[in-house]
């Protein structure tokens, strides 16, 4: 059977999450992996959200937010790209792949970019593989 990973994607309501949602509705091929958490800001994205979601078997974590100074919070999207970059050492240190944690920006009206970002994102995943990380938190229990 050909791995089909399962990538989870926190998308900020105002710009991303209608993104994605134009393609949909717009009918715009991509790939079924991307599985969608809706939060009001990408600046909510918690680090723990992420880690979360790969301890519970994610193979890869989408973060996406309104694009820098359209952000309807004003800074969050600043506040998620720093965090983004001290979660990509912390899980390079965990021994997570750093292509495994992608943040982009994507407004309302980009539903045909969401749409060849979750392709590209499904492809880099598929290319890295299963990400091992819960079978090993399992084994240290």
């Amino acid at each position: 059977m050909e791995f089909q990973p399962t990538i989870v994607s926190f998308l900020c309501n105002w710009c991303s999450y209608t993104g994605a949602d134009l393609a949909g509705t717009s009918r715009m091929k991509y790939a079924p992996n991307v599985r969608v958490i809706r939060v009001m800001c990408s600046g909510r994205v918690d680090p723990t959200f992420v880690l979360s979601a790969f301890e519970e078997g994610a193979d890869g974590v989408l973060i996406c937010g309104c694009h820098p100074g359209d952000c309807h919070y004003h800074e969050g999207n600043y506040k998620c790209l720093r965090r983004y970059h001290l979660l990509q050492k912390y899980l390079q240190q965990m021994g997570i792949h750093k292509d495994r944690l992608r943040l982009a920006w994507v407004s309302a009206s980009e539903g045909k970019q969401f749409a060849e970002l979750a392709n590209e994102m499904t492809e880099t995943i598929t290319a890295l593989g299963p990400c091992k990380i819960k079978e090993t938190i399992e084994t240290l229990a």
